[in-house]
């Protein structure tokens, strides 16, 4: 099962998040308006899928293989402890620059 966080929320989270794929051993998906964008994955899981590529597709590798898809795309939304601070006073303008 993969952890999902919102992008805006994964940068300012991300030594956690890594510390959480890394000791965690958990899959985390980073979405962009609710939409799966990229996924952080542990060195091992990336070795294993990068050696599913290069295998013939056996019954193992086929399997192996649809393991760690299941897991990613069973994404759940976890949302924040009671109390705890979900503005991370993160603000952009945009402003066009002068014209001379």
């Amino acid at each position: 099962m993969a952890y999902e966080i919102p992008v805006t929320q994964a940068r300012a989270e991300l030594a956690d998040l890594i510390n959480r794929v890394v000791y965690g051993e958990e899959r985390v998906v980073v979405t962009r308006h609710g939409k799966p964008l990229v996924a952080l994955v542990s060195a091992a899981d990336l070795a294993r899928l990068e050696n599913l590529k290069t295998e013939e597709a056996d019954g193992a590798a086929v399997a192996e293989e649809e393991r760690v898809i299941a897991s990613v795309s069973a994404i759940t939304s976890v949302t924040s402890a009671p109390g705890e601070r979900t503005d991370f006073g993160i603000v952009a303008k945009h402003e066009r620059p002068e014209r001379r």
